[in-house]
């Protein structure tokens, strides 16, 4: 067994193209004087095309299920041999996990948000970990919105109602919701799938104000918003829609006090993290009819129990993580992901990093 120390970037021949980024040197295992390509395990099956794409570099296992989640113990065997870990939002990748890893270099999760990760333990054994961000904007927004339509006017009750035999006549305020239309809407969270949302609220001709950690004059110039404080956004509001990143400080944003403010007749949205919003709180206030309705794209817990108190309530509208479930924008986060994967394991800089400081100068 041989070890050399070489530019890997220039033993495959993958058209990355990112500009001029220089390879940095890794330790690559030569046996017998074939060069091994890096090993890499996927947590799921995905698109085969993809899948080519990082064979023809890497020595590639794959968990062949669609639908059921790699067992903890499976991930933990995997993961003791591997230089890449392909992975979704709903792998645990902590501490203990990462400590297996010993030639680990590498997690790509696909998926813009990462509090499935461990950054600090990643960042501390030297793993640089990416994600997908950007591709999965318009279709966010897309699926926030329609699930402020569908919440405001009830309409998955509604169908409901007509299923199960129950529409007998019409009647003035049979099934009747809350005007869209010139009402106002509050964005917690003015990032790219925010600005996107407002594009759509304006068609609408909603009001839009927003809270942000940090105000951001230039897109209330160029977008027609409001900035407000937290507490003055949820009690003006007609409608809260979450879309803050999940992080410790957002844990809970949304709670007890914080749903107190709201109108009775103003409707939660949240496609963002699930613990952002305490769920036990908003199932009192929706139970108690403190405020009207909440439509949920995400949940502390994934995938959602069936006896869940939220799933009992007529008036919450409950998605099973579908925020970016359309064919293009999957497969372009599937394609992003790879590509992340690759170009590190070839020695250049991902164009997604979430713990740069990682990388070596010469990236």
């Amino acid at each position: 067994m041989l070890l050399l120390s070489v530019p890997v970037g220039a033993l495959f021949d993958f058209d990355l193209d990112y500009g001029n980024l220089k390879p940095v040197e890794m330790e690559i295992t030569m046996k017998r004087g074939i060069i091994l390509k890096p090993r890499v395990f996927i947590t799921r099956k995905i698109p085969e095309d993809i899948l080519t794409l990082i064979e023809e570099v890497c020595e590639v296992k794959v968990w062949p299920e669609e639908d059921t989640p790699i067992p903890r113990s499976v991930l933990e065997q995997e993961i003791r041999e591997v230089d890449g870990l392909y992975c979704l939002l709903t792998e645990t990748i902590d501490a203990s996990l990462l400590d297996l890893g010993k030639n680990l270099k590498v997690v790509s999760n696909m998926a813009v948000g990462y509090n499935n990760i461990d950054i600090e333990a990643a960042t501390q054994r030297n793993i640089l970990v990416t994600n997908t961000p950007g591709v999965l904007t318009e279709t966010t927004a897309d699926l926030t919105f329609a699930l402020l339509m569908m919440t405001a006017r009830r309409m998955e009750e509604s169908s409901q109602y007509l299923r199960q035999g129950h529409w007998k006549t019409w009647s003035p305020m049979l099934l009747a919701g809350q005007d869209i239309f010139g009402a106002t809407l509050g964005i917690v969270g003015m990032g790219r799938i925010g600005e996107a949302l407002v594009k759509r609220a304006k068609g609408f001709d909603m009001k839009i104000i927003y809270y942000n950690r940090t105000p951001k004059p230039e897109l209330e110039e160029s977008l027609g918003i409001e900035y407000r404080l937290l507490d003055e956004l949820l009690q003006e509001a007609d409608f809260v829609c979450i879309l803050t990143p999940y992080t410790p400080e957002t844990r809970n944003l949304i709670g007890k006090r914080e749903l107190e403010l709201m109108k009775p007749t103003s409707i939660l949205i949240n496609t963002a993290r699930g613990g952002i919003v305490n769920e036990e709180d908003l199932y009192e206030a929706l139970a108690q009819q403190q405020i009207y309705a909440a439509g949920l794209d995400v949940f502390d817990q994934e995938p959602l129990p069936t006896d869940h108190p939220l799933l009992t309530l007529t008036n919450c509208v409950a998605l099973p993580h579908i925020g970016s479930a359309t064919i293009k924008t999957r497969r372009e986060m599937a394609r992003l992901a790879a590509q992340n994967l690759l170009t590190y394991l070839q020695g250049q800089r991902p164009p997604h990093c979430v713990n740069p400081s990682v990388l070596t100068p010469k990236l």
